[in-house]
């Protein structure tokens, strides 16, 4: 899936880390000391990674990784680097002025604390643009989408180095075996985490069975097989089933999972993504679950939300985008055309309109992909659906066939894997 922002950390993390490997012993040794006149024995210097919050003249204010605010100020004469996202090291940076810092651009700042503890003394400032790194995430989305794939893993094989993937669609399921290249980045989120920020590298073996995936990758011709670049996979829950009790102060729902058959109780986060299903899209939908065909169920009728050659119906503009892609249609597809038959309901729940917690009253049916959790009685909702009881009721086990991306940034398709997670 808002906008992983939480890819923007990582980008910056990567090549600025990568950069900061590069001071050598020597230029620390060379750099100038923050305090004039002092003989001394050098004083520690401190490395501060982060966003640029806000700019008065040299000062900068940084928002840091590890949660705290720091003030920065750049000496006159501090090394000052600009690189481009990705880069591994400064072959390729630019001499910058302090002039060409922008808010939310991300920067290392390296150099020592004042006497007094209240300001770090910047005697190099890398930065990485913010608007370089959004065109770079912007091409990064564009990719996952035309060569991602994305499912719930079946079987692992870390001995033949590779991953059965269940890929679902509307049409019925079917398997791809992952292989990851040699070079493929893996990784893994936090069992209680919905950032990608949070995910860590990870080996092929921790993924299990059971848990969801997304490659970025190459197909083979009969797209029986997927050569992955990158893999991120995660535990996540499904649930579904019908809300008993909402409580919209304090961020909490309890539904009647029918899967387990045990009351569960979700935590409403504020990246929780909250949306709901038109009528008429959650009954075009069910039929086809019930393998009717759109265009001729009921002696020729079409199904509400559904229209004959996958012409959107006449509807709300709201609702339109999605009845459209519940028919058949894609709007807003490459082109202007409509993609697959297949139809793709990511894509469908990803054109909805959010809505809030007061929105989903007791008594709604609901779908739901969680965090795994330390607790099986309390997970955090990352994507929830309302609006699904004709699922339900066409297929107890609806939430299966009907599987929500855990995807909290970008979203996607089952067979999209427009994440960008």
């Amino acid at each position: 899936m808002q906008r992983w922002r939480r890819r923007l950390g990582i980008a910056g993390i990567c090549a600025l880390s990568a950069a900061a490997a590069m001071w050598t012993d020597g230029a620390r040794a060379s750099a100038p000391s923050a305090i004039s006149g002092q003989q001394s024995a050098p004083t520690p210097l401190v490395h501060i990674l982060g966003t640029i919050k806000s700019i008065k003249g040299s000062t900068l204010i940084i928002s840091s990784d590890d949660g705290s605010e720091v003030t920065a100020v750049v000496k006159q004469g501090a090394r000052m680097l600009n690189v481009e996202p990705g880069e591994k090291d400064l072959s390729h940076a630019i001499k910058i002025e302090v002039a060409d810092l922008q808010v939310g651009d991300r920067v290392r700042i390296r150099g020592p604390n004042s006497p007094d503890g209240k300001f770090v003394v910047a005697l190099e400032v890398i930065a990485i643009k913010h608007l370089d790194i959004q065109a770079k995430h912007e091409r990064e989305r564009a990719d996952w989408q035309k060569r991602g794939i994305g499912g719930l893993v079946k079987e692992v094989d870390p001995g033949a180095n590779a991953i059965v993937l269940t890929v679902g669609a509307l049409s019925g399921a079917r398997t791809v075996t992952i292989h990851p290249a040699p070079n493929a980045v893996l990784r893994r989120y936090a069992a209680d985490s919905v950032q990608f920020d949070d995910a860590k590298p990870a080996p092929l073996a921790d993924i299990k069975p059971g848990d969801q995936l997304r490659a970025r990758g190459d197909r083979s011709a009969d797209g029986a097989e997927f050569q992955a670049e990158e893999v991120v996979s995660g535990t996540f829950r499904n649930i579904a089933g019908t809300i008993t009790s909402v409580d919209v102060e304090a961020g909490r729902m309890v539904v009647m999972d029918v899967l387990s058959n045990k009351p569960v109780t979700l935590a409403i986060s504020a990246k929780s993504q909250l949306r709901k299903l038109p009528p008429e899209v959650a009954m075009g939908l069910a039929a086809r679950m019930r393998g009717t065909a759109a265009n001729g169920a009921q002696g020729g009728q079409n199904p509400p939300g559904a229209a004959a050659s996958g012409t959107p119906p006449q509807q709300p503009p709201a609702q339109g985008a999605a009845a459209g892609a519940a028919a058949g249609g894609a709007p807003g597809a490459p082109g202007g055309a409509a993609r697959s038959p297949r139809g793709d309901f990511q894509q469908i729940v990803n054109r909805l309109p959010q809505v809030t917690l007061a929105e989903l009253p007791k008594g709604e049916a609901i779908i739901c992909v969680a965090t795994g959790g330390a607790s099986s009685s309390e997970v955090t909702a990352i994507t929830l659906l309302g609006g699904v009881e004709p699922l339900l009721t066409a297929s107890p086990r609806g939430s299966q066939a009907f599987t929500l991306s855990p995807w909290a940034i970008g979203g996607g398709g089952v067979e999209g894997g427009d994440i960008n997670p």
